[in-house]
């Protein structure tokens, strides 16, 4: 794999931002990465618009969904190009795809293969727990599980892969 390449490639896609103008009321894709090279990606299911996670996408990861139909987002746990539902089937299809007003956030929606979860734990989002609001009182926070079955057991899924969540 060619890298210089690939990163032209990918620089191709992307129009130059020259102006707010341009940025806000073009016609062309111009998105702002963060000092880490990272643009936050919001993916959402497209039937029921349930938030399903909250991911991160480099300028591969952004031109592989844009050309392949097919998530993919940039893992900063494991610090490589991570096309979701590689490992466990389950693949976010493209539904539609959007860039908000300043071009520093995507948004996806998607259908997902199989059995429909996005949620490395098992769950169908990623967002399964609640925060207990107005009571702090007691110097930490508590959580209420909104999804209390997971889809999928992760360890039949993943098998031996290291798990992506870091301490």
């Amino acid at each position: 794999m060619n890298h210089d390449k690939d990163t032209e490639h990918a620089a191709s896609l992307f129009a130059a931002r020259t102006t707010v103008e341009q940025v806000e009321e073009g016609k062309v894709l111009a998105p702002k990465f963060d000092t880490d090279g990272l643009v936050p990606c919001i993916t959402t299911d497209a039937v029921s618009g349930e938030v399903l996670m909250l991911g991160y996408m480099n300028d591969e990861a952004l031109r592989q969904t844009i050309v392949t139909g097919e998530a993919h987002y940039w893992s900063r746990s494991r610090q490589c190009l991570w096309h979701k539902g590689a490992t466990s089937g389950l693949v976010q299809n493209l539904i539609a795809m959007r860039i908000d007003d300043d071009q520093d956030a995507v948004w996806l929606r998607v259908c997902v293969a199989g059995s429909g979860a996005s949620c490395h734990v098992g769950y169908r989002s990623c967002f399964y727990r609640a925060i207990q609001l107005g009571d702090a009182s007691h110097g930490s926070v508590g959580l209420t599980f909104i999804e209390t079955d997971r889809v999928f057991d992760p360890k039949y899924v993943y098998g031996d892969a290291p798990n992506p969540t870091r301490l």
